[in-house]
């Protein structure tokens, strides 16, 4: 899942157009898929001719499409003054300071473990800003010794939204009145792709969330909740690397609640399904959202040791398998599994079309696609193979520990 990135007043229409572009490759078997993405217009204003019917003006201004500003150095903060980083807050606000500050250090512990292991790739880094309010860095490494992909991205950002987006968000239906909604939300997400196909992606996103009710529904209160997750998706099964990362989850929640694995990890394992395959992405973690039936302060702890705990649980299972042998077959097998990972993104995962619904960088969205991935017609592994061990666990799901 994405992070909630530049969230931005939303266009009254839009549409998102993509061109694949199948390149040669040196392998007779695999193909290199370049995403190419149209050069965006200009922000425009919505003109009604002069016979049109009069429209409210918040109607109106939602037809400005708001673009992030590229910065040059990263602020020490990218919230508002009254948000307290400075004198007495109140909890909310304690929350929204802990809460970025959490995630950045996070943002910075992942990187230098990833160029550590990666021995040459360097991040690249975009700080950007937000006009409506906030902003965020994305970091991103592409085409490494150990990573063909991996993006580490954090966002602050706060201003309006439509009750559409709000929906998005919260993944529910609502009763809520028409109208725009004051909101805060602030999120690390992250996916590493491996060149070596047996080597596991990773995908972890942890995120703060505020709103208040609509304009047009007085004297409902500010809602906030918690969401996030870790999970790996390999290509093929190593059973005492995924027995480590689960064990590494379930410590980071008993910490908090015993309960809080066992249900998060149904709940990962429930969310990561690809309904029109019938199969989950990958083989599972811990996922949450909504989560506000606690203490915020418990909630904050949680959010916090899980988002310390990705690295004790990904980098010794790279460290093992960054560089063991493979085959054509493998890594085609591992574009195969890609394919799947693109799919579950782009049709199922909420970041993602909550960011799409709300005008968010399209940069930071799409980070999480791998740089290649394959679609073979009707491809089925054989029965009892190593390809089709993983498959049967994706279809059936099973405990770890």
């Amino acid at each position: 899942m994405p992070p909630l990135a530049a969230i931005s007043s939303p266009p009254c229409s839009s549409s998102t157009s993509l061109a694949v572009r199948t390149l040669p490759s040196s392998s007779p078997t695999l193909r290199r898929v370049s995403i190419i993405r149209p050069t965006p217009k200009p922000a425009s204003i919505l003109r009604l001719p002069s016979s049109a019917p009069k429209m409210r003006s918040s109607t109106v201004r939602c037809a400005v499409i708001e673009k992030e500003n590229p910065e040059t150095e990263r602020p020490d903060t990218f919230l508002r003054d009254s948000d307290g980083q400075n004198g007495s807050v109140s909890s909310s606000s304690s929350v929204r300071v802990r809460f970025e500050k959490m995630i950045r250090d996070a943002q910075d512990s992942v990187c230098e473990a990833i160029e550590r292991a990666d021995g040459g790739g360097k991040f690249k880094e975009d700080v950007w800003s937000r006009p409506g309010g906030g902003g965020g860095i994305s970091r991103v490494l592409q085409d490494g010794a150990v990573w063909e992909k991996a993006g580490v991205n954090v966002s602050v950002v706060y201003g309006l939204m439509p009750p559409e987006a709000y929906r998005a968000a919260k993944a529910a239906a609502s009763d809520q009145k028409p109208g725009p909604i004051p909101f805060f939300a602030a999120g690390i997400s992250s996916v590493l792709h491996p060149k070596n196909p047996f080597a596991p992606t990773l995908h972890f996103n942890y995120r703060y969330f505020e709103t208040d009710a609509p304009k047009d529904s007085p004297g409902a209160p500010r809602q906030w909740w918690f969401g996030g997750g870790t999970d790996l998706t390999p290509a093929y099964i190593f059973e005492e690397d995924v027995k480590h990362f689960h064990l590494v989850q379930k410590n980071a929640c008993d910490k908090s609640d015993p309960s809080f694995y066992p249900r998060f990890k149904k709940w990962c394992d429930d969310y990561f399904y690809i309904k029109h395959r019938g199969e989950r992405r990958g083989l599972g973690g811990i996922f949450f959202d909504d989560l506000n039936d606690y203490d915020q302060e418990m909630l904050l702890s949680f959010a916090t040791e899980c988002a310390n705990s990705v690295v004790p649980a990904y980098i010794p299972i790279i460290e093992k398998r960054k560089d063991m042998p493979f085959t054509e077959q493998h890594k085609a097998w591992q574009q195969l599994r890609r394919g799947r990972y693109v799919e579950f993104n782009l049709v199922y995962d909420r970041g993602t079309t909550f960011g799409l619904k709300t005008g968010g960088r399209i940069e930071s969205i799409l980070v999480s696609l791998p740089l290649t991935a394959r679609w073979e017609y009707d491809h089925k592994p054989e029965e009892g193979s190593e390809e089709w061990k993983l498959l049967d666990a994706c279809i059936n799901p099973k405990d770890w520990i």
